[in-house]
């Protein structure tokens, strides 16, 4: 089984709608979760083949200022009991 590559973001708040948004439009790009809303912190689920595509998205809207701290990290689903995922 294949897991997808992992990303945590930190999204300028007031711009969270945009970015989203965005994101939303370009199909099939990245799963994203808020992991933290105080601090504006979200985690992207990436497929494979799509990471190229993804980095420079995420690149662009880090030159807008909207994007800061990208972090590519140990998908962190990987190690969480399967148990866990499902209840």
């Amino acid at each position: 089984m294949d897991y997808c590559i992992y990303y945590q973001a930190q999204i300028n708040k007031q711009l969270t709608w945009f970015f989203v948004g965005c994101l939303k439009s370009s199909d099939h790009m990245a799963f994203d979760r808020t992991l933290d809303a105080e601090q504006g912190i979200f985690e992207f689920f990436v497929p494979i083949d799509m990471e190229n595509q993804f980095v420079s998205f995420l690149h662009h809207f880090e030159q807008l200022g909207i994007v800061r701290n990208i972090q590519k990290k140990r998908n962190r689903l990987i190690d969480e009991p399967v148990q866990q995922l499902l209840f």
